[in-house]
């Protein structure tokens, strides 16, 4: 017996195999990694341009709006009739859209952070949901069905007896207007 741990061939040949296969899934996954990086470089490249378009754009439109805006002043100021002056009285509110603040980055709307607002959103679709079912448990109840039952039967019946009414006033006028259609002669005879 040898002291020396003896290794079967084909576990040596698996294990070789299964290095190989671990060096050729790591260099795809660092190819994948490198193209996947270059086309995210470029969307962010295109999203940069298409910024700095907007912003252009957005410049022109301000200035052009800006431009407008002092020929409506001027023609306000020139233009009376008899003694009056045509004042807008609309307040408009010129924004600095187009610049950086402080040079950097634009600057960011603070928002809510998220679990804050998930937790609004419960509690407010969770408040809707109860009392949704408060109402109905209320409208459901026994003695609301029953005096809605006792409502209608006692609709039903008044509305018999209009029907019945009205159907004897109609005949008392029908029968009024034949009587009165017939001739006085035909009457005594």
């Amino acid at each position: 017996m040898t002291s020396a741990l003896v290794v079967p061939g084909f576990l040596a040949f698996l294990t070789v195999l299964l290095v190989i296969g671990l060096l050729a899934a790591v260099g795809w996954l660092v190819s994948e990694l490198r193209r996947t990086r270059d086309q995210g470089e470029e969307v962010l490249a295109n999203a940069a341009a298409d910024l700095d378009a907007l912003r252009e754009e957005l410049d022109a439109l301000q200035a052009r709006l800006h431009e407008e805006a002092e020929q409506l002043e001027e023609a306000r100021r020139t233009l009376r009739l008899a003694d009056l002056t045509i004042v807008d009285d609309k307040e408009y509110r010129i924004t600095a859209l187009g610049e950086r603040r402080g040079g950097g980055p634009l600057a960011l709307v603070p928002t809510v952070p998220g679990p804050q607002f998930v937790d609004a959103m419960l509690r407010e679709s969770l408040i809707r949901t109860a009392s949704i079912a408060a109402g109905l448990r209320r409208a459901l109840a026994p003695e609301v069905r029953n005096r809605i039952r006792f409502e209608m039967k006692r609709e039903v019946k008044r509305s018999r007896k209009q029907r019945k009414t009205d159907m004897k006033q109609a005949r008392r006028e029908w029968e009024a207007r034949q009587r009165a259609a017939i001739p006085a002669s035909e009457v005594s005879r």
